[in-house]
């Protein structure tokens, strides 16, 4: 009679599948460790080999805490070791994050952002008349920029003005000599420096 074969579609499913199936069994072997020493040296050495599978992370701070975190994860915080850190709490790494409030606010024009609706109510109550102008001409090339990329097609200067007049009820205008800055110009990536060798 022929064996069947072992998929793992048909194996215990994995509390943390980047570690894999063998670190798993480790974790497993620990809590038939009777010996306390003895299993605090697996533990340790378990905690080793999980650490060599990222080694990019190693110099993280706060990295051989997540380690032994995930050791007592997989273990369904079951194992009696003398961990370096406090075990946490299964409710705490299981429970689900708190739900994130959404802004309540309608954005009119998407495409430009809350941030940009954020930053024209500022600027209309600016006194400072030279500083209000300037940073006006910030904030129309931006929104011109924000159009062009969300938009994908031509921004006419005509009609991104006449929304900054608008999303500010009237209260921000461009000097009148004041141009926006070329399209081709502001989707432009700056280029890097070179170095000259002394």
């Amino acid at each position: 009679m022929e064996k069947a074969f072992d998929y793992n579609t048909q194996r215990k499913k994995l509390v943390l599948p980047e570690y894999g199936r063998n670190i798993q069994k480790m974790v497993n072997h620990l809590s038939t460790i009777e010996d306390r020493t003895e299993r605090n040296k697996a533990a340790k050495t378990i905690i080793s080999v999980m650490g060599n599978m990222n080694p990019h992370l190693r110099d993280i701070s706060d990295f051989k805490h997540k380690l032994w975190d995930h050791l007592a994860l997989m273990s369904d915080f079951t194992l009696d070791i003398d961990s370096p850190f406090p075990t946490p709490a299964k409710e705490t790494l299981l429970s689900k994050p708190k739900h994130v409030p959404y802004i309540k606010n309608r954005i009119k024009y998407l495409h430009y952002g809350r941030v940009v609706e954020l930053i024209i109510e500022k600027a209309c109550n600016i006194e400072d008349q030279a500083e209000k102008e300037y940073l006006i001409t910030l904030i129309a090339n931006h929104m011109k920029k924000s159009y062009l990329i969300w938009n994908l097609n031509v921004a006419h200067d005509s009609v991104i003005l006449k929304d900054l007049e608008e999303m500010s009820h009237g209260k921000l205008k461009v000097p009148d000599d004041f141009q926006l800055t070329n399209s081709k110009e502001l989707l432009s990536k700056p280029r890097k420096k070179k170095y000259r060798k002394k």
